[in-house]
């Protein structure tokens, strides 16, 4: 190739002698020939047949910037599409570290319930004020039917339209919590008397929890800064102190859940405490669906 190059030069400037115009050509023929024989039967037959040199000009293969990013991590990340991503999370998870992992609404810390040390590392990673109680996510509705919470007929109704949903209640604390397997981070969750519940709408969650049991969770952000809606995110701003990260894409809203305070659902019924992705007009709306079985 560099000879036919600088032949094409030299016939440029009119100083390629004549009988080497013809030579040129036949050996660019067959250079065109070879190139076009080799890019059909190679793809064709899956390996090079005809061998071929490096290429001038190389484009990054779909998802190579994602493998560059996973391997530049600060933290170890996997991938939500894959089993063995969520296996490598759940056995972190089970190890007392902490993950930043998808939701229904936007990412979350997660810790598992079963180590009080990864739930106050927690709140060390996000800055975030003791006063601030840290919620419990679990799989599913019969997770807590089975252990069978105090709970009046009125709030069994509202959680059973709620959940699983972008909604979480607060009820009151009590020893079902650590039939639940939430007994070692009784003290570290929620407040004194109550303690939030979150059942995600979303199938990667469940399944982790399914594999873990109930996790403490919280929003995967720096306290008082705004919620991370993609994995990149929580990486760029909290992969340095956290040790994996579920990476799911971008998160199905941009803000987080509603919050609602069921400590007194039968006597006074619901108060708003945050008005998240799911708005306060539909909540009530399903309270007063809901209450009117009662009546």
């Amino acid at each position: 190739m560099e000879v036919i190059i600088v032949c094409f030069l030299l016939f440029t400037l009119e100083k390629l002698p004549l009988p080497l115009e013809g030579v040129v050509l036949a050996l660019f023929s067959l250079v065109c020939v070879y190139g076009a024989a080799a890019s059909l039967a190679n793809p064709m037959f899956g390996k090079q047949l005809i061998p071929l040199g490096d290429p001038f000009l190389k484009t990054k293969a779909p998802g190579e910037n994602e493998k560059n990013n996973e391997n530049s991590s600060p933290c170890l990340t996997t991938s939500s599409r894959l089993t063995s991503g969520l296996r490598t999370i759940a056995k972190m998870l089970d190890s007392g570290r902490v993950c930043g992992i998808p939701t229904d609404t936007v990412y979350a810390l997660a810790a598992s319930c079963q180590h009080p040390e990864a739930v106050k590392m927690i709140y060390n990673i996000k800055e975030r004020p003791a006063e601030k109680p840290i919620c419990i996510c679990i799989s599913s509705l019969d997770q807590l039917t089975a252990v069978h919470p105090p709970f009046c007929p009125l709030l069994w109704e509202f959680m059973n339209q709620v959940y699983p949903g972008s909604i979480s209640c607060i009820v009151k604390k009590g020893e079902w919590l650590k039939k639940l397997g939430v007994g070692a981070v009784y003290d570290y969750v929620g407040t004194k008397d109550s303690i939030m519940i979150r059942v995600p709408d979303h199938t990667v969650t469940a399944h982790l929890v399914n594999m873990t049991g109930p996790l403490a969770i919280t929003s995967a952000n720096p306290s008082g800064e705004p919620d991370s809606i993609h994995h990149d995110m929580v990486i760029l701003r909290l992969g340095h102190k956290i040790d994996g990260v579920l990476c799911d894409g971008s998160s199905n809203e941009v803000v987080a859940s509603t919050v609602i305070n069921c400590t007194k659902i039968d006597e006074e019924g619901i108060t708003i405490l945050r008005e998240g992705c799911v708005p306060v007009v539909r909540v009530l709306e399903v309270f007063k669906q809901v209450k009117s079985k009662f009546v």
